[in-house]
């Protein structure tokens, strides 16, 4: 499998495509101007010396030309004199020559001009010879310019300076002819490169789009859909590179925000229904109280006279036996089921009562292990099964008797709502500052509208039919007054239950003297 191409890399590639075609642009167009700078510094140099090389071919040409008039005793002086002055020309040509030759700027590096300027001072000095030696006493008497060593020496001189100027063309021509060629190759470098650089323009432009562009975008809408608070819409990048990465990592970000804000919300809509149930559970608690004190002395009233009225009454059954089995059935039932109201007035009273509730160490393994020692004696705890898995020994600061009474009330409901065959599983642990036992059963399960309601006064769904409604709401308000919290879940009928107990090992409020249960402080700690 290929190996994506990550985006500094195709950064990079980009860049040197860039960097190569601009180095090619420029090599080209300073190669052109070079070979132009050359060719006009060359042209210079040789039309200084084309300058030079006329004067000589003019001197030279004159070195037989006759002067009209003029005494023909002197013409071998005047032609010294010319010749003297076709000489200097040719020394001003070669130091022309020369400083062309120093500025490099002769095409052959002055092979042709060097070899005819040889040739030039060997004719002169050939000239020189010829007029010395036509000045010598002769029997045929005749014109210098008509002498043949002369006439000789004078045509070689004036062909030689005309080939000093045939070189110098050449020399100008070629020089020309290699910067039309520069220019040429200059020319196709320069427009092959702003082709390339045109279509690398556009390839760049497109793949900047295609890598750079739309990505950054996907990645502006994605974040913008997660500040709307929108999770549904990942960004789905396929560039194979560092963006692709950044669009992974935003998704799994925001995968975790929503799971975060998810649990969030599930959290304040737990917190808001504990605290509607503790909002009920302070006016109910406070109404059951209420009721409880104004009715316990009616149920003791009732009680009281049906003891006396069951006195009052044997003299009278004696006489009607028929009557008797009927009224004493009515008697005992009256006051048993007063005694059981005043039973649970009681309850009420003795647990909305301001008193001091005395917390020491305990050993929450042992404590557990005690409650189910007494509920495995228990009639409905019969052909069920009770699996008890501590993580470990705890200490905490409570009041044993209001534990060991939350977790027998727990048990027995769990024990309660299971056929036989039924599991139910206690674990024991601690969670940072808090200790934690999870009673999870087998049993009947439990709907939303029940869980809403369960630790409410008065709310049972016993099936013994038996329960009074009070234990998990009593449960309840022990957690609670031990600074902790207790909750339900269940998935469904017949999907079993889950109660989950937490408190801190080390209360806040740590001494000997007991926390007073106060309505306010429970509202505060259940929200």
């Amino acid at each position: 499998m290929a190996r994506p191409w990550r985006l500094r890399h195709k950064l990079l590639l980009g860049l040197a495509l860039v960097v190569g075609i601009l180095a090619t642009l420029l090599a080209g167009t300073v190669q052109g101007l070079s070979s132009y700078i050359a060719t006009m510094k060359t042209t210079d140099s040789k039309l200084r010396e084309l300058h030079q090389a006329e004067e000589l071919r003019s001197s030279v040409a004159q070195l037989t030309t006759p002067e009209p008039n003029a005494p023909p005793a002197e013409e071998p002086k005047r032609m010294k004199a010319r010749l003297q002055q076709a000489r200097q020309k040719l020394d001003e040509y070669q130091a022309q020559f020369q400083d062309t030759l120093s500025r490099r700027r002769d095409p052959d590096n002055g092979y042709q001009e060097s070899g005819l300027i040889d040739d030039l001072k060997t004719w002169f000095g050939q000239f020189d010879k010829a007029i010395d030696k036509a000045t010598e006493p002769s029997l045929d008497p005749h014109p210098l310019a008509e002498d043949p060593d002369i006439k000789k020496a004078h045509e070689k001189l004036v062909l030689s300076a005309n080939e000093i100027r045939k070189a110098i063309y050449d020399d100008m021509f070629r020089s020309i002819t290699d910067a039309k060629r520069n220019h040429r190759r200059s020319m196709i470098i320069v427009i092959t490169c702003s082709l390339a650089a045109i279509m690398l323009m556009a390839g760049m432009l497109y793949f900047f789009y295609g890598w750079v562009f739309h990505p950054i975008q996907r990645l502006q809408q994605g974040v913008q859909y997660v500040a709307r608070g929108d999770f549904d819409h990942p960004i789905e990048l396929k560039t194979g590179d560092e963006l692709e990465e950044l669009a992974n990592a935003f998704d799994e970000m925001a995968a975790r925000v929503q799971a975060t804000y998810t649990d969030l919300s599930r959290q304040v809509n737990e917190r808001s229904r504990q605290l509607v149930r503790s909002e009920r559970l302070v006016s109910v608690g406070f109404l059951a109280a209420g009721v409880a004190h104004e009715i316990n002395n009616p149920l003791a009233s009732i009680v009281f006279c049906a003891e006396a009225l069951e006195r009052r009454f044997q003299d009278w059954l004696a006489q009607y036996p028929q009557e008797s089995a009927t009224t004493q059935k009515y008697l005992s039932m009256i006051q048993s089921e007063a005694l059981r109201c005043k039973e649970i007035t009681q309850k009420l009273l003795e647990f909305s009562r301001v008193g001091e509730r005395r917390r020491e160490p305990a050993e929450l393994l042992e404590l557990v292990q005690a409650v189910l020692e007494i509920a495995q004696l228990l009639p409905n705890c019969k052909g069920k099964r009770i699996v008890f898995q501590p993580q470990g020994r705890l200490t905490a600061l409570v009041n044993a008797p209001d534990i060991k009474s939350v977790v027998l009330n727990l048990v027995v409901n769990a024990l309660d709502s299971m056929d036989e065959g039924g599991i139910l599983t206690i674990t024991l642990q601690q969670r940072g500052l808090l200790a934690e036992i999870v009673f999870q059963d087998t049993g009947c399960g439990m709907t939303p509208d029940v869980l809403e309601n369960i630790f409410e006064p008065f709310f049972t769904r016993s099936r013994t039919g038996k329960g009074t409604g009070l234990g998990l709401f009593i449960s309840h308000q022990i957690i609670t007054q031990h600074e902790g919290m207790i909750e339900a879940r269940s998935e469904g009928p017949n999907q079993g239950s889950t109660f989950v107990v937490r408190f801190p090992l080390q209360p806040s409020s740590i001494g000997n003297a007991p926390e007073p249960m106060s309505y306010g402080s429970n509202l505060r700690q259940a929200a």
